[in-house]
């Protein structure tokens, strides 16, 4: 067997490993990615948040590269959900953040998206593998120092490394190395079944491009835009509702359309691409999870690989990308001994599991507002199946994560803040004009937005952008260029 010796070496060329790869070969360092798919391969998860696209691929260097591949603008989400009877838009504008330039997103074709990174990251000095099978890491005592992979033609290879990344996506075999457990959420445990149709119908300038997210009886919908034709819709069911798409997946994709009259009507002239890549119907388990540690002495999980939350919000590359930036940010200062490892990986944990809780929390507070009770399948007390009141049963539900984490076993200020977020919509519904400001003044809603735009500003700014305070007490801050972390040394 040929043993190879790296910095680090990638498992997994998706959004996250090649964010990492990339951007620490950037500073220099040896990196090999090995992949075990061909690129373009099919990938779901198609709609970007702007920190993605305006920061991560900014400092990337692909921003300019993204604009001209001819996506559609996103510019903010569409639903019909909640009070409000008509679908409700917000705009990414309304953030202070995010206002002008930089106050869109896209809707990709991940295919595209994902080869577009890789090849960067070969741009960026990263040798990357591809059609290679991760079979298991190298460890030396309670030290990772490697990982074997077999190649096409089935040779076996073993690279040694000073960090494992692993970033193979919620289907990883490598992740357990890392110690703990996967603990699942009980509150989000949902089954999709999703297709493409060509010619749907869109929604009305200048948010032609936004996804549209629809509430009904059995779940949710998305309704995201790919291309001028093409729409990628996905139903989103609930555990107990799985036997509704089991069987013919056709029957059962044309009567869930057939329960959302909203949906029904935008595809009421489109035709279910049944050819090529988009032409198969899929499921897949979206259950939200979390790995109790992310990493250990010479191995980092990032991406779905260290957690998932559920997608209504539109989270998963954009939690992708930015544990890609911490895990690089980390890597970077130990390998140019600027800090120990255990120091610059504890801060990768800590802002990894502060954004993934902020989403978690901010998603438990969409779902416990909508008003029909009968028609609105996340209510805690359905899913508890207990005899308390609903909050009652949402606080013991949420209190009862397990995850170390204040953010999600915090459970009197989640429900407050579930309070809190509902009266903003109920406020928003309440008005004529459909004013999103009530709903950009709730505290959840400024949390998700907030390091979503500190990255863009930083990736914007570079050494222009003001200095950092540390996210927590004794933390680290941002190195001017974003690339590394450094201690925190107050004026």
């Amino acid at each position: 067997m040929s043993v190879e010796e790296f910095d680090v070496v990638v498992a997994g060329g998706g959004p996250s490993g090649s964010t990492v790869a990339a951007l620490v070969a950037m500073q220099g360092h040896r990196v090999l990615l090995v992949e075990k798919e061909v690129f373009p391969r099919y990938q779901i998860g198609e709609s970007l948040l702007p920190s993605t696209v305006h920061g991560v691929c900014r400092m990337l260097g692909v921003a300019d590269e993204l604009a001209a591949a001819g996506f559609p603008v996103k510019r903010g989400g569409t639903f019909r959900w909640g009070a409000r009877p008509e679908p409700w838009t917000f705009s990414f504008a309304v953030s202070p953040r995010m206002t002008g330039p930089t106050s869109f997103a896209y809707q990709v074709e991940r295919a595209r998206f994902d080869e577009i990174l890789l090849n960067n990251a070969k741009r960026k000095g990263v040798e990357v593998r591809e059609g290679c099978s991760v079979t298991g890491v190298v460890e030396e005592g309670e030290r990772v120092t490697g990982l074997r992979y077999t190649d096409p033609d089935g040779g076996a290879h073993e690279v040694r490394a000073r960090f494992v990344i692993d970033a193979s996506g919620n289907k990883s075999r490598l992740y357990s190395n890392v110690g703990g457990s996967r603990n699942y959420s009980e509150f989000f445990r949902n089954v999709a079944l999703f297709g493409y149709f060509e010619n749907g119908k869109r929604l009305p300038e200048p948010y032609s491009g936004n996804i549209l997210s629809v509430a009904f009886d059995s779940g949710w919908f998305w309704y995201i835009p790919l291309s001028d034709t093409l729409t990628s819709v996905g139903a989103v069911v609930r555990r107990d509702m799985a036997e509704k798409i089991q069987g013919d997946r056709e029957k059962a994709y044309d009567a869930l359309i057939a329960e959302c009259p909203l949906i029904s009507e935008y595809l009421s002239q489109a035709r279910r691409v049944t050819t090529g890549r988009y032409g198969e119907l899929r499921v897949r388990k979206d259950y939200s999870y979390h790995q109790t540690t992310f990493w250990r002495p010479g191995m980092v999980l990032v991406g779905d690989a260290a957690c998932f939350v559920d997608p209504v919000f539109s989270s998963g590359v954009h939690l992708a990308t930015y544990s890609g930036l911490l895990a690089a940010r980390s890597l970077n200062s130990v390998l140019a001994g600027d800090l120990d490892e255990k120091t610059a990986l504890t801060e990768f944990e800590a802002r990894y599991r502060r954004e993934y809780g902020v989403f978690y929390e901010f998603l438990v507070s969409f779902y416990e507002m909508n008003v029909n009770e009968e028609s609105y399948f996340w209510h805690a007390k359905k899913v508890t199946n207990n005899e308390h009141t609903e909050l009652e049963s949402f606080v013991e539900l949420i209190g009862g994560v397990s995850s170390g984490e204040a953010a999600l076993t915090a459970s009197g200020r989640i429900a407050e803040r579930s309070a809190e977020f509902a009266a903003a919509v109920d406020r928003m519904a309440g008005s004529d004009d459909g004013d999103m400001v009530p709903l950009f003044k709730s505290q959840v809603v400024k949390q998700v937005m907030l390091e979503g735009g500190q990255v863009q500003l930083r990736a914007a700014l570079g050494e222009g952008a003001e200095p950092e305070e540390p996210l927590f007490p004794g933390g680290l801050v941002t190195s001017p260029d974003g690339m590394k972390w450094l201690p925190y040394r107050p004026a």
